[in-house]
């Protein structure tokens, strides 16, 4: 507010503020963009101060200018649009939200003439209302935990449009010389098939029609005429054949780009993405989008090129020899405009409704196949087929629905160009008649008028594949679009050897409008193993996804050796920190691969010594191929308990310093757990380590335990101490103990039971026995 003040004219009052702290490219930098009476002032490092007035000259405000607020994946942007577009934009991380939210209606009451001045801040734009929670465009209420406004949402969710084609641009710029080649053997293709029909001109003035009346016909002239259509049928076959060859090579080379692009960039986005969307949607996109998009390149584009090149000349030609007869021959292209016009818009958004329901289809596969085996445990084979039946039979109905459409419209088009044809035919016949043309004219102008409106008709289809490749590619270019809320740094910290000291300070979280962390403050010692206990929901795992930044903190800070985790590059960081989670996931491979996931180009030596840390070198040995065994997907061929060894022995292998365990051994037997904790007790020597464990009694060995709940640290302190205390963690204690009694008492019953009845049955067998025995006697 220092630096602003100066730049505030006479009667100009701050309204509101906003610290913005992304640049254009994501990377974190500080800005600020105020709000006042009079305008709106933004500063950045790049372009220092800019502002642009809300009020014209004679003090209304300026009509048609708005400031538009979007969230994408916790990355918040502000854009100032007018009359021309945009005008300025701005970008920001979560924990200025609700103070950009703030901005926005401030401005929109300042448009509307209301009490803005009301609102006024002073010092830094701290202060927030009871209400924020309300929809800047239309003041309407937020749904809870959302900040995306079901009324406005139409804005964020547009149909796709046959110009997202252009931005293809972008993976086709490195081929510019390929595509010029073939867009020049197209012309070239093009203008060779159109000499066919100018040569039947003389054929038929000079040859055909005086042989019919009596002259000899000239031996050489229909030589000539006829090694002329040869040559040119010749010629088209090769340009054809070299143009489409080279085009399809590198339409195929565009959409392996784009199908890398997106998988990369994909990989790039935070875990936050991928927990709203369905792995059936995002593999549809990768996979059949991306193929689409790769045929509508390869074919469809290059027969569209042709056609529009074919008509262009073919009207040049027919313009040329007759311009009457040219412009009978054009009467139909204005309805096929209008309906292609028409029909473009319904099949561009039926198409997208046709994505989105395969999605549905390809969900249902993602999900039952994967498991199948819950599915034929709980015998649900039957609802399973029943739901895929449904998705298929709903996909069904919307392609019926677009087929409906498409069918009136292609025999519409066809219609109108034999309608057309048979315009030519007469009119030609009266101009014959009229001696104004010959029939050689009139035949060429058919053999013409053929290849026009079968181009004609060959375009109007290509509006269906067109607008396949639009929805195709508006949904490859929302992941692209897509910015990540945990963005790299500008100028990254080089991590020379971490120690393993955090530090969080005033720590705060939030999923939407929803808190899930407030106000944490905890310090961890290099080599310190801290045990984290609470209720679920009380923040545990979010703690420790913030740790190892799969999340970025809207609040306060987390050091880790004294620097903010944030100025670390990404990858760079989490190569120190080794996770160990409650559901290991192997991938399809040997158990070798597995183990060497998180540092490729190991040697076998290397991997045999983490497998031996981890406890899993006998049982690996006992497999049929040992090493080279392959694991099954997600290692369905292996124990839990085998399972979790692996992921240990992974974990040991790229030697971290922050080593974090969520439940690690919540889902093994006892036998199994004891396994499991010798190779922990090797994993965590000389390691910064985080715990997470179901079973408090798995602690015990921590150095000090942080109890919390509802998002905050509650009690810490070794487990003798917090017991003594009789708080929280002993009342977490406690709990389970009582647990784990009732469970003891409760197998010692079902126990006795069974012996009781194993005696009773034996009673019974015997004093049948005897019965039998009296009864033979």
């Amino acid at each position: 507010m220092g630096q602003l003040a100066p730049r505030l004219a006479d009667q100009e009052n701050v309204l509101c503020t906003l610290a913005v702290d992304l640049n254009a490219q994501l990377h974190f930098e500080p800005g600020l963009v105020a709000l006042t009476n009079q305008r709106v002032l933004a500063f950045s490092q790049a372009t220092g101060w800019t502002g642009w007035s809300l009020l014209t000259p004679a003090g209304a405000f300026v009509p048609d200018l708005r400031l538009r607020h979007f969230d994408h994946a916790g990355v918040g942007t502000l854009e100032l649009q007018g009359n021309d577009g945009r005008l300025a934009g701005w970008r920001f991380t979560l924990g200025n939200n609700l103070q950009a939210l703030r901005l926005v209606r401030l401005f929109a009451q300042q448009q509307a003439g209301g009490p803005a001045g009301a609102a006024t801040l002073t010092g830094s734009g701290t202060a927030q209302d009871t209400d924020l929670a309300v929809c800047p465009e239309c003041d309407l209420p937020l749904p809870p935990d959302s900040e995306e406004c079901p009324a406005c949402a139409r804005d964020l969710h547009t149909p796709p449009s046959t110009w997202v084609l252009l931005r293809l641009w972008r993976f086709a710029h490195p081929y510019r010389g390929q595509l010029l080649a073939g867009f020049l053997l197209t012309l070239a293709s093009t203008a060779a098939t159109l000499v066919a029909p100018y040569l039947t001109i003389p054929l038929m003035d000079e040859v055909l029609i005086p042989f019919q009346n009596g002259q000899q016909i000239e031996t050489s002239k229909v030589v000539w005429i006829l090694g002329g259509l040869l040559a040119a049928a010749v010629l088209g076959w090769a340009l054809n054949w070299a143009r489409t060859y080279l085009l399809a090579l590198v339409s195929e080379r565009i959409g392996a780009d784009l199908r890398t692009a997106t998988f990369d960039h994909l990989l790039d986005l935070s875990l936050d993405y991928f927990g709203a969307k369905r792995t059936g949607d995002l593999m549809a996109r990768i996979g059949s989008e991306t193929d689409r998009i790769c045929v509508f390149l390869s074919l469809h584009a290059l027969d569209f090129a042709t056609d529009v090149l074919m008509i262009i000349m073919t009207a040049v030609i027919l313009f040329s020899i007759n311009p009457w007869l040219a412009l009978v021959t054009l009467l139909p292209l204005p309805f096929i405009a209008w309906m292609i016009h028409v029909v473009r818009d319904k099949l561009r958004t039926g198409f997208e409704k046709i994505d989105r329901v395969w999605s549905d289809v390809t969900n249902v596969l993602a999900d039952t196949i994967p498991g199948i085996r819950v599915v034929k445990a709980f015998a649900q084979e039957k609802r399973e087929a029943e739901r895929f039946r449904e998705v298929n039979h709903h996909n069904l109905v919307v392609n019926d629905k677009l087929n409906k459409t498409w069918s009136l419209f292609t025999p519409s088009v066809s219609l109108l160009t034999e309608i057309g044809l048979l315009v030519v035919w007469a009119f030609g016949i009266w101009l014959i008649a009229r001696q104004q043309i010959t029939v050689g004219v009139l035949t060429a102008f058919i053999a013409y008028i053929g290849r026009f409106y079968g181009r004609l008709d060959s375009m109007s289809r290509i509006v269906s594949v067109t607008q396949k490749a639009a929805a195709g590619a508006k949904r490859i270019f929302d992941i692209l679009d897509h910015v990540s809320n945990v963005p790299e740094p500008a100028q990254p910290v080089k991590i020379e050897a971490l120690q393993g000291r955090i530090d969080m300070k005033g720590l705060g979280f939030r999923y939407g409008n929803r808190s899930v962390i407030r106000g944490l403050d905890l310090q961890i010692q290099p080599g310190e193993m801290i045990g984290l206990v609470g209720h679920s929901g009380s923040g545990k795992s979010t703690l420790v996804n913030l740790i190892c930044r799969f999340y970025d903190v809207t609040d306060g800070s987390i050091q880790v050796d004294g620097t903010d985790i944030r100025r670390f590059a990404v990858a760079d960081y989490r190569r120190n920190i080794g996770l160990v989670l409650q559901e290991p996931f192997l991938f399809f491979g040997t158990i070798a691969e597995n183990i060497a996931y998180g540092k490729p180009g190991v040697t076998r030596a290397e991997i045999v010594s983490a497998a031996r840390a981890a406890h899993a070198h006998e049982f690996i040995l006992r497999l049929p191929q040992g090493y080279d065994s392959l694991v099954g997907e997600r290692g369905q061929g292996l124990s839990g308990g085998e399972r979790q060894r692996i992921s240990i022995a992974r974990a040991l292998l790229i030697n971290p310093r922050i080593l974090i365990l969520d439940e690690a051994t919540s889902s093994v037997d006892t036998e199994t757990e004891k396994e499991i904790q010798r190779a922990l007790d090797n994993l965590v020597q000389g390691r910064t380590t985080i715990a997470i464990a179901h079973r408090l009694s798995t602690l015990r060995k921590a150095d000090r335990l942080v109890v919390m709940d509802r998002g905050q640290v509650v009690e810490v302190g070794p487990h003798d101490e917090l017991m003594a205390k009789q708080g929280a963690y002993w009342r977490l204690y406690e709990a389970q103990a009582r647990q784990v009694d009732s469970e003891d008492d409760s197998a010692l019953a079902v126990n006795q039971q069974t012996q009781i009845a194993l005696v009773t049955s034996q009673l019974s067998h015997a004093a049948q026995h005897a019965a039998q025995q009296t009864g033979n006697r």
